[in-house]
């Protein structure tokens, strides 16, 4: 039996396909820095081994899948190609690992994390299923009625993927440093339609989904009446958000989600037109009530009279809807916004809009921008964004005792670099006083 080595086994993706082979009985190895990242836990309670880079590692016999963060000069790869290991990118091989079953595609700009988390949840508790999300999770089943896995439009790597169903969340110009224009965007998501081999779930409230074409059945949700599901009379309730759901004009049940903003309902509908599609019930659909999260996506804590959200917004977007989540969820209380910009290249094409959203929140504090290895051109500075937002402040890990001042608040930490350890250094400091 093949060993399956990974080349940067802690990435999100990565974590969660090394979880899936491992729960499927196959023999998982891999390869990283030292530095400690939040999928470490899940790996380690495996007992899945984790090697630092080397070309030692690699070995005869050995499947090598290969993160896309990783060129071909990495020396683990130089050192497979010269053994003749068969050697996969992550999203080639997962798109012959996904043809064992019936598939599901949940990719967007925003939302696929958390919808393919809904999902996976609401199918798990009444079929045998397989996941993988973006958060680093993966489950994988050898009796599985389902697939379902977050697909990435980066770089157009969801292009290796032929799902039987693909939920479309949004189209929104994001990563400009390989997006030319939202036409370039456009463009890949309607090359992903193609693909899909069943139907397709879009979102009918985004004006470009609108104008996908596909050779499948394309079913519609929103809050539009066009929408073939449709949510209504939208109201915040103890446990989270309560919503009516009408399939074609007609009323077909009530549901509760244990979250806030309208984007969650959007992504609830969109899990039950996929689970009504596959003849489901109701009942069954419930168990979205249920559903406790997944990681970096509006995780909370509490910390003395303060609540801590984590999520790794990085969009201007993405920034608006879980600041409006906080808001609704605790309308009486201050939030305070914490931001690490990611990329500088994202930075400088979206400086006014990250501006904007960010003046959602009460009080703001900006981090360094954390920035990419590849990027050349790093002339821009977090305070070029500073300037935009009246009274925000420069937050630095010696500075995090600035955010007692909102006593019994809210601090929204966001950002999809190492914002952590922003959140990490001012809980030791807030614990120890």
């Amino acid at each position: 039996m093949t060993t399956y080595h990974f080349i940067g086994i802690k990435g999100t993706g990565m974590s969660a396909l090394a979880h899936i082979l491992y729960d499927a009985g196959k023999s998982v190895q891999g390869s990283d820095v030292k530095k400690t990242f939040f999928t470490d836990a899940a790996l380690n309670e495996k007992n899945i081994p984790i090697l630092p880079f080397s070309k030692e590692n690699i070995k005869e016999g050995y499947t090598i899948i290969a993160g896309n963060a990783f060129n071909d000069d990495h020396e683990e790869i130089v050192e497979a190609k010269k053994l003749g290991l068969p050697i996969y990118r992550y999203h080639d091989f997962l798109g012959e690992w996904m043809k064992n079953y019936k598939s599901v595609a949940v990719t967007g700009s925003h939302g696929k994390t958390s919808t393919t988390g809904l999902l996976a949840h609401v199918l798990s508790e009444t079929h045998p299923i397989s996941y993988l999300i973006g958060d680093g999770t993966g489950l994988g089943h050898q009796e599985s009625d389902y697939f379902v896995f977050e697909a990435c439009e980066y770089k157009r790597h969801f292009l290796a993927y032929e799902p039987d169903y693909l939920i479309m969340t949004n189209i929104d110009f994001d990563h400009p440093d390989y997006f030319s224009s939202i036409d370039d965007v456009f463009s890949a998501f309607q090359e992903m339609a193609e693909k899909a081999k069943q139907g397709i779930i879009a979102s009918g409230d985004d004006d470009y989904l609108q104008k996908i074409q596909a050779k499948v059945p394309v079913v519609y949700y929103g809050f539009s009446d066009t929408n073939d599901f449709q949510a209504k009379n939208v109201t915040e309730v103890k446990e989270g958000t309560q919503f009516d759901v009408y399939v074609r004009h007609n009323f077909f049940d009530t549901f509760t989600i244990p979250m806030y903003g309208n984007h969650n309902v959007l992504n609830a509908l969109a899990v039950i037109a996929l689970c009504h599609y596959e003849g489901m019930s109701a009942d069954e659909m419930k168990h979205l009530a249920t559903f406790a999260g997944v990681k970096r996506r509006f995780s909370e804590q509490k910390l003395n009279e303060q609540v801590i959200i984590d999520d790794y917004a990085h969009h201007p977007k993405e920034i608006e809807v879980t600041i409006e989540s906080a808001r609704k969820k605790y309308p009486e209380r201050k939030v305070t916004a914490v931001f690490q910009p990611h990329t500088y290249t994202r930075t400088k094409i979206f400086l006014n809009e990250f501006a904007e959203a960010l003046k959602l929140a009460d009080e703001v504090f900006l981090c360094d921008i954390f920035g990419s290895a590849r990027e050349a051109d790093k002339k821009l500075s977090i305070e070029d964004l500073q300037v935009l937002i009246p009274d925000s402040k420069i937050l630095t890990l010696e500075t995090t005792e600035q955010l007692k001042a909102n006593r019994d608040g809210i601090l929204v930490f966001m950002g999809a670099g190492d914002i952590q350890k922003f959140q990490q250094a001012y809980k030791e400091i807030a614990t120890d006083n």
